[in-house]
């Protein structure tokens, strides 16, 4: 049936429903609110509407007489049609609403549908950006001409009420990407999966070590979704007391607990109609899980003190650096909410996996610390450059940043203008043959040409190069240190080299002051 429009210019709106009585409430609805709606009362009825023409949006119920919506939803995806689709499910099946999410479809409702949410998420879906033509989550949709449900003309434009303009969300989602710095393949792919992650409601799990940036993923998931305009709020979840978590999630009214002296909102509420950030998930003690899984499920939060529940509207993004599969096998996680929060997940790869990523991280780095500071960026000379891409740098970008952050506030400033880097352990740096990086081509900057000498070459070629190279620079040490009484300070500076860069040697080589005991602890 097609119902005659209340405003022309609205955005079309297809209900796929077997109960009149529902499909005739969604209908009013939906028109009430601007929108020009046709309905299905079946699988075969959608995909006659889908063929002959364009929508905005597409609701269906999970279970129709002839198929269920699930099928519908993968049909549209793999025909790459740009309709945002949202399913309806059954209460308490948050099995087929994942599913769903996982799919493709831009949200969920719960049976019996609350027209208030309904509405909302209508509108959201409105305001995101429609899903690119010919494109599905395993990559670009392959369209045959002539299909049955090939082109078909082109969606009307969205209500004037409920657009957002691409633009600006494109601009702050281009801002978001480029604050995370590397252009390797491994970057490269997480950048595209938030660009695409980012269109739905769907929860996102950032998983990844400490240190490599996750909460900056989250922040482009953000920029880059019609929600952008909203607020960001970021939440960690294991620095916040267990007796105080409901009360700063949910809210609390007055009085509700001792030292409650008026009614404060919470993390749910201040991310209204934005993104709330959930870093640390895994932090969080199991009883406080279980309510959290209720309001995510339910999208409703009782704040502490009040007999009420309220709707809220946000998206959640979870991020953790444990295995929460391991952790839910422990029994420390539970099983539900990981299945709820892991519906997409972004994986965010370590430095040790992206080396070549490391010269312009440096610069952007150096760059940020340099406005804290003097204002002017320095340079890494070839030498530190080699022995950051050496560093095993366990602690990913920020130890990368601590590193070079505390060599520019205690490092002796050379000619590059940096001074030298706190020196790393050998024994843990990755050998050079998986570098495979030429430092020759680093960006202008992140490399300064420094002098060379050439070493006399043994008449054969050792068998083992590093013993080698290690016995060379020992002898070249106790030259230095006989020459100069053993004082090691100026033996350094015979050698270009500073007081802490002796010491490090002389300990590593075992090189120790005639009646000392400790290597490289001698007088100065």
């Amino acid at each position: 049936m097609t119902s005659p429009a209340s405003n022309p210019a609205g955005a079309r709106v297809l209900v796929v429903d077997d109960e009149p009585d529902l499909r005739t409430l969604y209908e009013l609805t939906l028109l009430r609110a601007g929108y020009e709606v046709l309905s299905a009362a079946n699988m075969a009825e959608a995909r006659d509407q889908l063929a002959a023409e364009r929508f905005d949006i597409v609701i269906t119920d999970m279970r129709l007489p002839d198929g269920l919506g699930l099928d519908l939803l993968k049909e549209l995806v793999a025909q790459g049609r740009p309709e945002r689709c949202i399913v309806i499910t059954a209460y308490g099946s948050p099995e087929n609403a994942v599913e769903a999410l996982k799919a493709g479809a831009f949200d969920y409702l719960t049976k019996p549908v609350d027209l208030k949410q309904f509405r909302g998420v209508v509108a959201s879906a409105m305001q995101a950006p429609a899903r690119a033509p010919g494109f599905t989550d395993s990559g670009p949709a392959r369209i045959e001409p002539g299909s049955a449900h090939g082109p078909a003309p082109a969606p009307s434009q969205p209500a004037p009420l409920c657009a957002t303009p691409d633009k600006s969300v494109n601009s702050a989602g281009a801002q978001a990407l480029a604050r995370m710095v590397g252009d390797s393949p491994a970057m490269r792919a997480v950048k595209h999966r938030i660009a695409k992650v980012a269109r739905s409601m769907a929860p996102v799990l950032v998983q990844g070590e400490s240190g490599t940036g996750k909460e900056l993923v989250a922040q482009a998931v953000h920029a880059n979704s019609h929600r952008s305009s909203g607020p960001f709020v970021p939440v960690n979840c294991g620095a916040i007391p267990e007796n105080l978590l409901e009360a700063e999630f949910f809210g609390a009214r007055k009085g509700s607990y001792t030292g409650a002296a008026a009614d404060r909102e919470g993390f749910f509420q201040a991310a209204q109609g934005g993104t709330l950030f959930l870093d640390e998930i895994g932090d969080l003690p199991l009883a406080m899980q279980a309510k959290l899984l209720r309001a995510i499920q339910e999208r409703r939060v009782r704040p502490l003190g009040e007999t009420q529940e309220e709707p809220v509207d946000v998206r959640i993004v979870s991020a953790t650096h444990k295995d929460l599969a391991a952790e839910v096998q422990a029994g420390r996680f539970r099983q539900d909410l990981y299945y709820r929060l892991n519906v997409i997940e972004v994986i965010v790869p370590p430095l040790r996996e992206r080396r070549e990523d490391l010269p312009a991280l440096c610069q952007a780095l150096l760059a940020r610390i340099a406005a804290d500071g003097s204002g002017v960026v320095p340079r890494l000379t070839e030498r530190q450059m080699a022995d950051i891409l050496s560093a095993p740098l366990e602690g990913n970008v920020r130890e990368l940043e601590n590193l070079l952050h505390r060599a520019m506030a205690l490092g002796e400033a050379g000619d590059s203008g940096f001074g030298e880097l706190p020196l790393f352990d050998a024994g843990h740096a990755p050998a050079p043959e998986m570098l495979d990086i030429d430092l020759t081509a680093l960006p202008h900057g992140a490399g300064a040409p420094t002098g060379s000498v050439d070493l006399p070459l043994p008449e054969s070629l050792p068998q083992d190069l590093e013993s080698w190279l290690d016995a060379q620079e020992r002898r070249v040490l106790v030259r230095a240190l006989d020459e100069t009484g053993f004082n090691r300070t100026a033996a350094a500076a015979r050698l270009g080299l500073n007081l802490r860069q002796m010491r490090y040697r002389m300990a590593r080589l075992g090189i120790t002051e005639p009646g000392g005991d400790e290597p490289g602890h001698g007088s100065h």
